[in-house]
């Protein structure tokens, strides 16, 4: 039984969604699978080939689905590398290596050669978005501009969350349904099938425990490329308010946004971050 499932039955059902959903990727792709150090890893690749690159990351707990709604548009002027990460609910390999390590940046370093890629734009969200900053800390001369959404690493990490998700869990399916809506920030989410997915998935998928590591100031004050940070003041899982006057403060050149009214989950941003990725 793979490390990161709760079952192999699980595994089986999670990955086989994950496909059908693949079958009705909405443009044209490429489905790559790139031998690195920690394993296989997916990548589903769209638009033009000799267009710009753009890597798209991931959430945790997620897969490449999460970009179905923004890679008609991005197509259409980039050449978009939508990554799988390793230890997720995707199709690549279910390594975690340590997160205080450099061994996220060196599969990076893999992915990117695999895919001939030398340098490249990357959209990053939460735990993909923590991923982003630390290749960019770690690799400049690789990365050309950061687009992030609610990324870790930066704001201080929440807790409070988890003592409402635990008692709201007592109430049965009920609760913990409503326990999805809360952590996500998805309380006015009009489509059920989102949540239903979002359940299944944390049924039988093991998340990571460890937290992040956070970036010191010094290495936020490192990144002299273009960034667009985007938070919601309602995230139950970073402070975004922490986020964003860390990043103000240290990355003064950056456009910060702070969405009232906004949690974890964050939506609509594919034109304002189409605009910014062709500035």
């Amino acid at each position: 039984m793979s490390a990161i499932y709760k079952s192999e039955a699980g595994a089986r059902e999670i990955q086989r969604r994950y496909q059908e959903a693949l079958r009705t990727w909405p443009v044209p792709a490429e489905h790559i699978r790139v031998p690195t150090r920690q394993g296989e890893t997916f990548v589903i690749a769209s638009g033009p080939e000799q267009a710009p690159p753009v890597l798209l990351l991931h959430g945790s707990g997620a897969n490449t689905t999460m970009w179905r709604s923004d890679v008609t548009t991005w197509s259409r002027h980039f050449r978009v590398h939508a990554i799988d990460l390793i230890g997720e609910p995707g199709l690549s390999a279910p390594s975690r290596p340590p997160l205080d390590s450099d061994a996220y940046a060196l599969w990076l370093d893999d992915v990117l050669e695999a895919l001939a890629i030398t340098s490249t734009a990357i959209v990053g969200i939460s735990l993909g978005g923590w991923t982003a900053l630390d290749y960019a800390t770690r690799r400049p001369d690789r990365v050309t501009r950061l687009a992030l959404l609610c990324p870790g690493g930066v704001g201080r990490t929440r807790s409070a969350w988890l003592f409402k998700a635990v008692l709201l869990r007592l109430f049965g399916r009920r609760g913990v349904r409503r326990s999805a809506r809360t952590v996500a920030g998805l309380e006015d989410l009009q489509d059920e099938s989102v949540l239903d997915d979002l359940m299944l998935t944390f049924a039988q998928f093991k998340p990571r425990t460890a937290r992040l590591p956070v970036f010191s100031d010094d290495a936020l004050r490192s990144l002299t490329l273009p960034m667009l940070v985007t938070v919601g003041d309602r995230d139950a899982l970073f402070d975004s308010a922490d986020t964003a006057r860390r990043i103000r403060r240290c990355v003064p050149h950056a456009t910060v946004r702070l969405l009232p009214g906004v949690g974890h989950a964050i939506f609509g941003q594919t034109d304002s971050i189409l605009a910014f990725l062709r500035t």
